[in-house]
């Protein structure tokens, strides 16, 4: 079977923008080999007992190959008129029987050069509308014909590349969707989160505030939060803790949490009083369904007339603040036997009070810090940190709170991979000098 013989090449269809922008759609050039492309080349070349097949792609002025069945090294060529980019213009087989004398290929490159081609036989490779993107085709050096089986065989083989192609540009789209799923999803979970943490930490008179907030996973909101306010009386509240869970149910557990405590602490500010309050919301909110909880500390802060601070801490469940001395020592603030927040029927809360003199700070965390895994796969742990402060903190600059958070940031990008878990930060700096105060978040 052979296509009439023309004295004319044909001319690029009207169509042949609208076929580049299929090649470019299937990325059928970038498409890596996995051995499949070159399995369908070798048995086309077996099916016409001919020496050289190849799968190709017919771009705007260059033939590349995806495979390449006989002389090797080739993988592209120019796009002169008369086998590939003849045989893309056409609906069904291309077949010249004998290129010497076939007006169509005799003036083609591979024919009146190396490797003398005389037989060509091709089948399009055509998208399901109709845009033929190459071919698959085997070469001869001596003139000869194609039966109808052999042709038949080739449009199969043809249709298995197009399958194959479907199937990469499929899980190419999926991917892409994945990706663009997963950057809006990162995109809302980091604005969400935004929402549940105060945007400045406000100025107290005397103090120097900081707080941060390090992500573990940028696809996921997690359930931690701090705040800072004034009371009525001149004292400031604080608070820091971590709910259960991630994802949307954390951040509605986030945002009841941190205004409930706000809340409690205008009605008693008692640091045990308000941990209890806000069990009571919980335990309320959430009856009958699984029990929602969080650790949490409470503080209150009550600047004396010499420059310090009294801290009245509360804890339930959360890990134990630290306080940087003035002499260089970093000591644990134990509230241990405080019990997690909306978990228990009846639990308890442990309240102690500590006292923080110019050139000293208080720091305030989640467990993602102390419950990362350092280099040999052990836990920080409080002792972990504290030993690492202790070696590690500027405390003679104008911020010791900022130098502060930035020892902890340091640390947490060292442990990398070990922090599996979202940690929120507050560091409170009595300053060593009176001057103006500076708070903020970062």
């Amino acid at each position: 079977m052979t296509t009439t013989p023309s004295t004319t090449f044909p001319a690029p269809p009207a169509d042949e923008g609208a076929r580049l922008a299929a090649v470019l759609r299937y990325r059928a050039l970038e498409t890596p080999s996995d051995g499949t492309y070159d399995r369908i080349a070798a048995l086309a070349a077996r099916i016409f007992d001919a020496p050289m097949a190849t799968v190709a792609i017919v771009d705007a002025d260059q033939v590349r190959f995806l495979a390449a069945h006989g002389p090797a090294g080739t993988t592209r060529t120019d796009r002169a008129p008369g086998l590939r980019a003849s045989a893309v213009l056409q609906d069904g087989p291309y077949v010249v029987t004998d290129a010497r004398t076939d007006p169509r290929a005799q003036d083609h490159p591979l024919v009146v050069g190396d490797p003398g081609v005389r037989f060509y036989a091709a089948a399009p490779l055509t998208t399901p509308d109709g845009r033929r993107l190459g071919t698959v085709d085997v070469l001869d050096t001596r003139p000869r014909r194609a039966t109808r089986a052999q042709l038949a065989s080739l449009q199969d083989l043809a249709a298995l590349v197009m399958d194959e192609l479907e199937s990469r540009l499929s899980a190419a789209r999926t991917i892409a969707a994945e990706r663009e799923r997963r950057t809006e999803a990162e995109r809302l979970a980091r604005a969400l989160q935004r929402t549940l943490l105060p945007p400045t930490l406000p100025k107290v008179p005397g103090l120097k505030a900081a707080a941060a907030y390090h992500t573990a996973s940028p696809h996921e909101v997690g359930g931690d939060f701090y705040d800072l306010f004034p009371l009525d009386d001149g004292r400031w509240a604080f608070f820091i803790g971590d709910v259960c869970g991630k994802g949307a149910d954390a951040a509605a557990l986030t945002s009841l949490t941190r205004y409930t405590l706000r809340a409690a602490a205008i009605y008693d500010p008692d640091p045990c009083a308000a941990l209890a309050n806000l069990d009571l919301v919980l335990k309320g909110e959430y009856q009958g369904s699984d029990p929602r909880y969080c650790t949490a500390v409470f503080g209150v802060l009550q600047p004396l007339s010499d420059g310090s601070f009294t801290v009245a801490l509360a804890g339930g469940g959360h890990p134990p603040a630290l306080a940087l001395r003035a002499d260089g020592t970093v000591r644990p603030v134990s509230t241990m036997g405080g019990q997690l927040v909306g978990m228990l029927p009846s639990p308890r809360f442990v309240q102690t009070s500590i006292r923080l003199s110019p050139g000293e700070s208080l720091l305030l965390y989640t467990d993602g810090l102390t419950e990362a895994r350092t280099p040999d796969g052990a836990l920080l742990g409080e002792d972990g940190l504290a030993r690492y402060l202790a070696g590690g903190t500027d405390r003679a600059t104008d911020d010791p709170q900022h130098a502060l958070l930035n020892s902890v940031e340091a640390l947490l990008d060292e442990l990398g991979d070990g922090v599996n878990d979202d940690t929120a930060l507050m560091a409170l700096s009595v300053p060593a000098h009176p001057g103006t105060s500076f708070q903020e978040n970062r």
